[in-house]
């Protein structure tokens, strides 16, 4: 027992030795950043409840998290520089689309219209204003199927017309 006790002081004065050797070589870089983030954290604990909370949900935004922590907005490497939530809007797959009506051949303007009837319950004379906007949606929320095909109609009869 006397043998254990009197090594442990001397473990503790080489630990100590050691952390002491290692706190002269630091640089100065590297004193740098500390003081940075202890100027940080002194910030942050110096705010009161509600910029706690307002801070949390700013840095949440800022790293593209949403609202319930899922990081759909991190890279490997780190947070994409160009915002977190477009990328979380282009890693879904697009469901419901508008179809366009961009121009239209006025030679084909009669058939445009009885065509743009055909797939709207919209009568001759709201069916001819709506044409006449152009360029202007003439249907939104369908499904991709059913956008192609009424896209390709109106590219029969002479229109142009783009899914949004």
């Amino acid at each position: 027992m006397n043998r254990v006790s009197s090594r442990i002081p001397s473990l503790f004065r080489v630990r100590a030795a050691w952390i002491a050797c290692r706190s002269f070589s630091i640089s100065s870089d590297t004193d740098a950043r500390t003081r940075k983030l202890e100027r940080i954290a002194d910030d942050l604990l110096s705010l009161n409840k509600i910029e706690r909370h307002d801070y949390s949900i700013l840095y949440r935004l800022k790293l593209g998290l949403d609202r319930w922590g899922g990081g759909a907005g991190l890279s490997g490497s780190g947070v994409a520089a160009d915002g977190g939530a477009e990328t979380v809007v282009e890693a879904k797959e697009k469901s419901a689309f508008d179809v366009k009506l961009e121009k239209f051949d006025a030679a084909a303007k009669i058939k445009v219209i009885k065509e743009v009837r055909t797939f709207t319950d919209l009568g001759l004379k709201e069916a001819k204003e709506m044409v006449e906007k152009a360029p202007v949606v003439l249907k939104k929320g369908v499904t991709k199927e059913e956008a192609e095909q009424i896209v390709s109609k109106l590219k029969e009869v002479g229109a142009t017309a783009v899914l949004e």
